[in-house]
Order: C-alpha cells, then sequence, then structure tokens
C-alpha cells in the first residue's frame, strides 16, 4: 500500500449530488455529436476505475453517462464483502445482476430470490430491494446494467433509500478490501 497512492473515500451510494445526464446546450448537430463520440475511447481500463462505498458493499463504476460516452445506460461491478449487504432502496429503473461469483439472494418487496454465479438477478421497476451475499467468509460479485440515465433524462427520478448501507463490516469482513488490482476476476473456489 505503501507504493500506491491513497484514493479519497467516494461514497457514491450516499451522495445526493449525482450528474446522470449530461447537459444538453447549444446546437445540435449530429455531425459534431458524432465526431465528439468517436473521438472517445471505446475500451476503459477497468484496473483505472477503483471501488467505492464500502465496508460491506463495494461499487466500481465501468460506464455513466457523465463519462461522455454513452447516456442510456449505466453498467458497474458490484462487490460484497463476506455476509455483505447493501442499502435497502428502490427506483423507477430496472437493473439486470448477471452474477460473476459468490452465493447470495435478494430480497424484492418482501420475497427472497437466492442466486449463485452465472445467475440473472432482475431488479423490477419501483421495487424495494437489497441485495446479499450469504457466504460469510468469501466475497460475491455482480456485473449490473441498466438504463437509469434514460429514466432519468425521461423525468423518471423517483429513487428511495430505505436502509443505507452498513458502515461496520460483517464479523467475516473486518479487514476485507475489495479485488481492486487482480488480473483473475474469478474468485477461487
Amino acid at each position: 500500500m505503501s507504493d500506491e497512492k491513497k484514493v479519497p473515500k467516494e461514497n457514491y451510494h450516499s451522495n445526493k449530488n449525482r450528474t446522470f445526464v449530461r447537459a444538453i446546450a447549444g446546437p445540435y448537430n449530429l455531425k459534431d455529436e458524432l465526431t465528439r463520440l468517436r473521438s472517445m475511447p471505446r475500451v476503459r481500463k477497468g484496473s483505472e476505475i477503483k471501488f467505492n462505498d464500502g465496508p460491506q458493499a463495494f461499487s466500481r463504476h465501468y460506464v455513466e453517462p457523465k463519462d461522455g460516452i454513452t447516456q442510456t445506460f449505466h453498467l458497474h461491478l458490484e462487490e460484497y464483502g463476506p455476509g455483505g449487504t447493501s442499502q435497502k432502496h428502490g427506483h423507477v429503473n430496472e437493473a439486470a445482476f448477471y452474477i460473476l461469483d459468490g452465493e447470495g439472494y435478494e430480497i424484492h418487496d418482501g420475497i427472497r430470490y437466492d442466486w449463485k454465479a452465472g445467475d440473472i438477478a432482475i431488479v423490477h421497476n419501483n421495487c424495494v430491494h437489497q441485495h446479499f451475499n450469504k457466504d460469510p467468509a468469501k466475497p460475491a460479485r455482480a456485473l449490473v446494467i441498466k438504463p437509469k440515465p434514460m429514466m432519468m433524462f425521461m423525468n423518471l427520478l423517483f429513487q428511495k433509500q430505505v436502509i443505507p448501507r452498513p458502515t461496520e463490516p460483517t464479523e467475516g469482513g473486518v479487514g476485507y478490501e475489495p479485488r481492486h488490482l487482480e488480473e483473475n476476476y474469478n474468485h477461487p473456489k
């Protein structure tokens, strides 16, 4: 850690001043917009994007409209520490969670849905939900894609946090750090 630059703690899910859609200003010109889009990187290095939040649920945001690459979808990686849980929340947009590794479950409007690596968990519109890693010793990961920016652009702004993310680690997650720098993203069995 001494050679690594300390990254300031970022609490993405607690920050109310998030920008999802870039400003629309000036004359619209398809040629200029295509030139701008074609100048944007088509590959983002995941190793250059750090996890934020924690200590039980961490997020790494790969694609957001504020990046200027897209305005219609949001792509991020969720990592739940051993026995970790997310905040309990609801929003208008749907979300698809492709489970990369681990085992856990969701609670959607009071109903439990179990998942494991290879499954896809779907969060429907206006569903109050929470994500749980049921393994007290190993982390779990999910790749998440959602049309949240498009929904917000359409002025469908409802989003409500019911219970915030935990601020303390679980017993099995004391000292746990998300897997920032590994090259093999498959958690060993």
